[in-house]
């Protein structure tokens, strides 16, 4: 069974309003800033004291900004290809394009603000081709966004400014296969919650049990990868609801110059799928909410 979003909208529907393509954008001034193939686990871990040390390691590094050191202590240096791609970097994209990248240090106009998975497979700006001022981006375990009330978090920050302030006029929630952190969630549901041992990631994904609830009744019967494979698509879903709680965004979605696009990235065969939502505020009687413009790239 589908995720509830992902059943098409009746064609009775009104359309939603569309982007004013007059609309104000913002421009900012501002300086921007090994294990594999398993799931993540949720465990505790010692604590240590936040050091206030990094001051004076900025210090070593205002001391040794025209230095040129010897990076590698052994044979393998870990930034030697770094090296090779940011000087490829620099001669065939910064140089060749360096007016572009003039303006680009003067201010930002983004189109979109991408809400991705850490993952490392998942590089929004590799698989969508993404170029420096396209998207803002925030990446997270399990492209996860936190109700309203949830309070700050690094993509609630990352939202309000890139929605407020940058005025972007898309967001794009974007999840992929077999996410670890969406296996992390799916294991929680036969598991005691150990509260002598915190869990950053436990604490994390639990922001995506609706989605498992949704996962539990629609396809319980399947098997464990099945189930991870629809709450994939249903967290993302749950995303874009979330993402109507903030009022900011709820206003502009309303107003018809922000729209809410999902993502689904499948690296097992290399396709993409997107859709949109609609969101109906004033409809009665039914649901306030639909997808539109589904369709899946391969």
């Amino acid at each position: 069974m589908a995720p509830a979003l992902l059943r098409p909208a009746s064609p009775r529907l009104p359309a939603p309003c569309a982007a004013d393509s007059g609309r104000s954008r913002g421009t900012v001034s501002i300086a921007d800033s090994r294990a594999r193939g398993v799931a993540l686990r949720a465990g505790g871990s010692g604590r240590t004291k936040a050091s206030r040390d990094h001051s004076g390691l900025t210090r070593q590094l205002l001391d040794f900004q025209h230095d040129t050191v010897n990076e590698a202590d052994g044979d393998y240096d870990p930034f030697g290809q770094l090296k090779a791609r940011f000087m490829d970097f620099k001669q065939r994209n910064y140089v060749e394009n360096y007016t572009k990248y003039k303006s680009l240090a003067e201010q930002q106009t983004p189109e979109f603000i991408v809400v991705a998975c850490a993952d490392s497979r998942v590089c929004p700006t590799s698989i969508l081709g993404l170029q420096p001022g396209d998207a803002f981006t925030v990446r997270n375990i399990a492209n996860l966004v936190p109700p309203y009330e949830h309070g700050a978090s690094e993509t609630t920050a990352a939202l309000e400014f890139a929605v407020n302030t940058l005025k972007v006029p898309n967001v794009l929630v974007v999840g992929h296969s077999r996410c670890g952190g969406i296996q992390a969630l799916m294991s929680m549901k036969n598991k005691k919650d150990d509260s002598s041992s915190r869990s950053f990631i436990r604490d994390w994904v639990s922001l995506g049990k609706s989605a498992r609830l949704s996962t539990e009744a629609a396809a319980g019967n399947l098997n464990f990868e099945s189930q991870c494979r629809h709450c994939e698509k249903e967290s993302i879903n749950s995303s874009l609801l979330n993402l109507l709680t903030y009022p900011w965004i709820e206003e502009r979605v309303r107003e018809g110059t922000l729209n809410l696009h999902a993502g689904y990235y499948n690296f097992v065969d290399c396709t993409f799928e997107k859709w949109t939502l609609v969101y109906r505020p004033g409809l009665e009687g039914g649901s306030k909410y639909a997808i539109k413009n589904r369709s899946t790239w391969s």
